[in-house]
């Protein structure tokens, strides 16, 4: 009897660790599966860019000074976004818009910018910042440029001293207000042997303007990120003041056109961040910005 009695309390003994081992692995299981259940109601999805990659047709002043390079990294970090850039003159970027190459224009000819939005596809002109257009040339200055008030006297000027001249006859936003300042003085110097068409960019019309000593209107920018041994002559007058604006190519022109893409550019473009990233552009290594943001 006594034995029996053993047996039955070793086998209650046996029941009840058992209900406790069961109790205890209940219980740790109970308490893991509300933090799965937390992780994954917190957890946000990433957006999602049905388009990435937004194909900039751009001005050659700002891939050259450097400005674009600068801005992109930030652009592309902040939005998720990838820029595409093509370079030329202001002319040859709108064409590119034209053809259904770009999504996004970011050029500096206000009149080539109005016709193009006045084709009536709804494109609007979005002027962000500024910088300044100069006439340089060699530093001994044979035309007497240093001297004149206006840019109109200026090119007067190097009409009469029959100095040489590069000009880019390229169609670009710089070419174009080059061309402007000859008509204001009723004069056109075409086919004069001092005035050099070189039909290029930025870059090499100084590169020229510097192996023939000779005068070119560049805008400020890219004249300082340019090595060359030019003298700014003229600067900052009221006819030099060049301003950069962007537009977003819309479906109504080109239903393919990552219309999205190039909004998003805009809005970062006109965010507080990027025109305090523009207005700090230059200064630690020329003293001065080399864009200006329009207030």
């Amino acid at each position: 009897m006594k034995k029996f009695f053993l047996v039955m309390v070793a086998l209650a003994m046996g029941i009840g660790f058992a209900a406790c081992a069961q109790s205890e692995t209940a219980s740790t299981a109970t308490t893991e599966v509300p933090v799965e259940a937390e992780t994954s109601t917190t957890a946000q999805p990433e957006t999602v860019i049905e388009n990435p990659v937004i194909r900039l047709s751009t001005t050659t002043s700002v891939n050259d000074s450097g400005l674009l390079p600068y801005l992109q990294p930030y652009f592309e970090s902040d939005t998720g976004y990838t820029l595409e850039i093509t370079s030329a003159g202001t002319g040859a970027a709108i064409e590119k818009a034209r053809n259904g190459d770009a999504d996004c224009l970011l050029v500096h000819s206000k009149a080539a910018e109005e016709d193009y939005c006045n084709e009536g596809y709804g494109e609007v002109r979005v002027p962000f910042m500024y910088n300044y257009f100069v006439i340089v040339g060699p530093a001994d200055d044979p035309a007497g440029v240093q001297d004149c008030a206006t840019a109109s006297e200026a090119f007067q000027a190097i009409a009469d001293a029959g100095a040489t001249f590069i000009t880019r006859g390229d169609a670009s936003g710089t070419n174009n207000a080059e061309l402007k300042i000859w008509d204001a003085i009723g004069y056109s110097p075409d086919g004069q042997e001092w005035y050099v068409n070189i039909g290029e960019g930025m870059g090499r019309a100084l590169t020229v303007a510097d192996e023939m000593q000779a005068y070119t209107l560049s805008d400020k920018a890219t004249y300082l990120a340019h090595e060359d041994s030019l003298s700014i002559l003229m600067e900052e007058s009221d006819e030099m003041k060049n301003t950069y604006s962007m537009i977003a190519v819309t479906p109504e022109r080109w239903p393919d056109t990552n219309y999205a893409g190039a909004m998003a550019f805009i809005d970062w473009m006109t965010s507080e961040k990027a025109l305090d990233l523009i207005a700090q552009y230059g200064v630690a290594e020329y003293g001065e910005p080399l864009f200006f943001v329009l207030n």
